[in-house]
């Protein structure tokens, strides 16, 4: 047994210690708004915080994250900065399919926790390991920058 503290809560995962936090999520713990996407940390679809920094959580394991906040899509609503960027991402009508979507909220929540008002390169570059295969990175970029301006 492992014990995660998931989104502000302690939980008891039975896995083995090697296990990628990804699948201590989806398959022991039924949170499935981490997407599974490539499995070698390219994609950015498996994206979460850990103590804050966005991570792959495909190639991490949960004996790297005991003792750590792990945060999940799932906590986004309720928070400040993660409930500005849903917000943005509904505004720029972003999704197409879907499936990055949690990993790119992750992420730009994570940069606008660090970087109020960032830059377009600033955006590329906390952007860059998420694939988007609709390619809405226009359309991400202009909701980060309006979830920027609600934060200000």
């Amino acid at each position: 047994m492992v014990t995660l503290n998931i989104n502000g809560r302690d939980m008891q995962v039975d896995a083995d210690p090697a296990t990628p936090i990804l699948w201590a999520l989806r398959d022991n713990l039924n949170m499935t708004g981490t997407k599974f996407g490539c499995g070698a940390a390219l994609c950015g679809a498996c994206t979460v915080h850990l103590n804050g920094d966005a991570i792959r959580s495909c190639i991490t394991p949960i004996s790297a994250a005991a003792g750590q906040k792990i945060t999940t899509i799932e906590a986004m609503e309720g928070d400040a900065v993660g409930k500005a960027v849903q917000d943005a991402w509904v505004r720029h009508d972003v999704p197409q399919c879907g499936y990055c979507q949690s990993g790119q909220v992750m992420s730009a929540t994570a940069l606008l926790r660090t970087n109020k008002k960032p830059t377009d390169d600033d955006i590329d570059g906390a952007m860059s390991g998420n694939i988007c295969r609709c390619g809405t990175y226009q359309r991400i970029r202009a909701a980060i920058k309006d979830a920027a301006t609600t934060l200000a």
